[in-house]
């Protein structure tokens, strides 16, 4: 006993629609959305920086002391520590969010 198998389009009829005004005209893409503070584009750059900094087990241990505080033992002990994060916590000595590392909610 063979079956004879059906497709959706012989239930319903195909209604093509027509286009109006001919044929479409190609759009350009939209420009990219504009941030609306740039100088909150380059905070959560230098926080994404210290982060890699806190990551980075090159430069030992970051819980219980500052950024700062690890910076200045890694450069202590000679393991060479980037410059630019020492540049950047010292600007921004007055923001917990900058000097404290990523685990500093985390109890000890």
């Amino acid at each position: 006993m063979t079956t004879k198998h059906r497709l959706i389009t012989d239930s319903f009829k195909v209604v093509k629609k027509a286009r109006k005004g001919g044929k479409r005209e190609k759009r350009s893409p939209s420009p990219p959305p504009q941030k609306e503070n740039e100088s909150k584009s380059v905070r959560e750059e230098e926080l994404q920086q210290l982060q890699q900094f806190d990551l980075d087990w090159r430069f030992g241990p970051c819980t219980g002391i500052s950024r700062l505080q690890r910076w200045e033992r890694a450069k202590l002990h000679g393991l060479n520590p980037p410059e630019e994060i020492r540049e950047l916590l010292l600007q921004t000595q007055n923001d917990p969010e900058y000097n404290q590392s990523l685990w500093r909610e985390y109890p000890l």
